[in-house]
């Protein structure tokens, strides 16, 4: 498995955010944030069989892989939630509040 961004992760990344934007014409950011994420378990549930001989093997490895997963994706959700957190105005286009 991938361990860091290669020099076009971010392009890529990108890419399907524009796309999801795109989606946002026609239906609610709920909806296309629920497919998004099946359609990224699906994806990855088919990158981690394609590193199985069977289904078998790839059910002993489930945790671990489910591990994996849930990990990363905790992390990237972190680290996106505290730049949201940190730069809320900006990308909210809000005006910042006076306290």
């Amino acid at each position: 498995m991938p361990t860091g961004p290669d020099d076009k992760f971010y392009d890529r990344a990108d890419e399907f955010i524009h796309l999801a934007n795109e989606q946002l014409d026609s239906i609610s950011r709920g909806k296309v944030s629920a497919s998004f994420m099946f359609a990224q378990a699906r994806f990855a549930a088919w990158v981690s069989a394609c590193g199985f001989s069977s289904g078998a093997e790839m059910k002993e490895a489930k945790s671990q892989t489910m591990d994996y997963f849930m990990t990363q994706f905790s992390a990237n959700l972190e680290e996106n939630l505290d730049d949201y957190i940190n730069k809320f105005a900006t990308y909210m286009k809000q005006k910042p509040t006076s306290e």
